[in-house]
């Protein structure tokens, strides 16, 4: 019975239709949080150099989001894609302050955004090395 379906050009094509609507749609929704978070869809380059330099930046900045999330390891983090990441991790205010030395000693998140006492404990596991001192704070 198989064998007369996959001869058969109209059961073919159902298959692939049926298939095409099962699919998951992963791929789609991570190139639309992709553009959204990182908008993509807005800057466009009459040079083909240029436009190149601006698809390896997207790039880049792809993946800083991805490990970020890897080394945020948020609570939530399972629900947190490219947009969310951007919009509601990136945009946290704060401020550095820093030794004589002009090195990083301390790292103060607005304590008023809604996800900075997330990052603490991350942030704290993953700035531990370089002693830097994470708090929330006013900024």
């Amino acid at each position: 019975m198989a064998k007369i379906q996959a001869a058969d050009p109209v059961a073919v094509l159902l298959a692939y239709v049926t298939f095409y609507d099962q699919r998951g749609g992963g791929i789609e929704t991570a190139f639309k949080g992709d553009k959204q978070g990182l908008g993509l869809t807005k800057r466009n380059k009459k040079r083909f150099e240029a436009q190149h330099m601006l698809a390896l930046v997207g790039s880049l900045a792809h993946n800083v989001v991805v490990w970020a999330h890897r080394w945020l390891a948020l609570p939530e983090g399972a629900h947190c894609g490219i947009l969310r990441m951007v919009r509601d991790v990136f945009y946290i205010s704060g401020l550095l302050r820093f030794d004589p030395l002009s090195q990083v000693m301390e790292i103060v998140l607005n304590q008023h955004a809604r996800r900075a006492h997330l990052l603490l404990c991350p942030l704290w596991e993953l700035l531990a090395p370089a002693h830097i001192a994470i708090n929330l704070g006013e900024t």
